[in-house]
């Protein structure tokens, strides 16, 4: 599964046999839900802003702490998120098309299993520190 995702997503560092690193770090992919965690839970680790493949935090999961505008293409994930978890004590993060607001999770409202109408419309986000 590890070489799958690398080969149409090259440049990532593998971690383990379940995380790929991209960017020293910055951006890391989770190919399936670790088996200690519940599906339909929102699992983001703390310290990262996570979105997922899937509504109801369905896998696989990418994970983003940096502050300001990041273009989701970077890393293949440009129209794939359909659920998101904030998990961050302070901040939000807005989830962007072309510059426009679709939704935004943050310390104030950290998860949405479902970002419909905007499922797989995300094309950057901005992290608001």
């Amino acid at each position: 599964m590890i070489s799958d995702y690398l080969a149409t997503h090259p440049g990532g560092v593998v971690l383990n046999d379940n995380e790929i690193s991209y960017d020293g770090g910055r951006f890391v992919v989770t190919l399936t839900r670790p088996g200690h965690t519940r599906a339909a839970v929102a699992d983001c680790p703390q310290g990262w802003f996570c979105f997922y493949d899937r509504t109801s935090y369905g896998y696989p999961r990418g994970r983003l702490s940096d502050c300001g505008r990041q273009d989701l293409a970077t890393w293949g994930w440009q129209y794939r998120v359909e659920s998101a978890h904030y998990n961050l004590t302070s901040g939000s993060v807005a989830f962007l098309y072309s510059g426009s607001r679709l939704f935004s999770v943050g310390a104030a409202a950290r998860a949405l299993g479902d970002v419909a109408p905007y499922r797989n419309w995300a094309t950057h986000v901005y992290r608001y520190c």
